[in-house]
C-alpha cells in the first residue's frame, strides 16, 4: 500500500512538472500572470481620469471661445451649479440666464495656470480645478484678472463621464 501511494504521489508530481508551461520562471509568466491576476482598476482608472479631464477641459474650451454650442451634452440632464455662494440650477438654466447674458459683454476669456486633480471611484468622479482667468470687456477693453476655484463630481452615464455637480468662485488676482 505504502509503495502505491509513493508510486501515485511521484507519478502526480511528475505529471505536474511536464504540465508546467515553457513560459514558467520567464519574464513572459510574469506579464501573464501579471495581466491575468492583477487587478485592472488602475488602468481603468487612469482611462477615467483622461476622460474626465477631457471633459473638463471641453467646457473650459467653450468659454475660451465665448460659445457654449452643444455643452449641453457635457453635464447631466439633473445637474445642478452653484457658483460664489448661489443657485444656478441646472446647467440649461445657467447657461441660458447667466452664461449667455454675461459672456455678450466679455470680449475675451482666457484661463491661465489651470492644474485639475480627478480621483475616480465607481461610475463617480470628483475633480478638483484651480486657475487664473482674464476676462476683456468689449464696451470699453476693461481688464478683470481673476483666480479661481471649481469642484465637480461628474457621473458616468452610458459609457460617457458628465458633470452633475459642479461649484465655482473666485477672488481678484493679481
Amino acid at each position: 500500500m505504502k509503495k502505491l501511494l509513493v508510486v501515485l504521489f511521484l507519478s502526480s508530481l511528475s505529471l505536474s512538472l511536464l504540465c508546467q508551461s515553457k513560459e514558467a520562471g520567464t519574464e513572459m509568466e510574469a506579464i501573464k500572470k501579471y495581466m491575468t491576476t492583477k487587478d485592472n482598476g488602475a488602468m481603468l482608472t487612469r482611462r477615467d481620469v483622461d476622460e474626465v479631464k477631457k471633459v473638463l477641459r471641453e467646457y473650459n474650451n467653450s468659454l475660451e471661445k465665448l460659445d457654449f454650442t452643444g455643452t449641453e451634452k457635457l453635464f447631466t440632464s439633473d445637474s445642478k451649479i452653484f457658483e460664489s455662494g448661489g443657485s444656478e440650477g441646472t446647467y440649461a438654466h445657467y447657461k441660458e440666464h447667466h452664461m449667455t447674458p454675461e459672456f455678450k459683454d466679455f470680449s475675451s476669456f482666457i484661463f491661465s495656470d489651470h492644474k485639475a486633480d480627478v480621483q475616480v471611484a465607481g461610475k463617480y468622479a470628483f475633480a478638483t480645478e484651480t486657475y487664473s482667468y482674464n476676462i476683456v470687456l468689449a464696451k470699453d477693453k476693461t481688464e478683470a484678472k481673476r483666480k479661481g476655484v471649481a469642484t465637480s463630481v461628474l457621473k458616468k452615464q452610458n459609457g460617457q463621464w458628465k458633470i452633475w455637480i459642479s461649484h465655482n468662485s473666485s477672488r481678484k488676482g493679481s
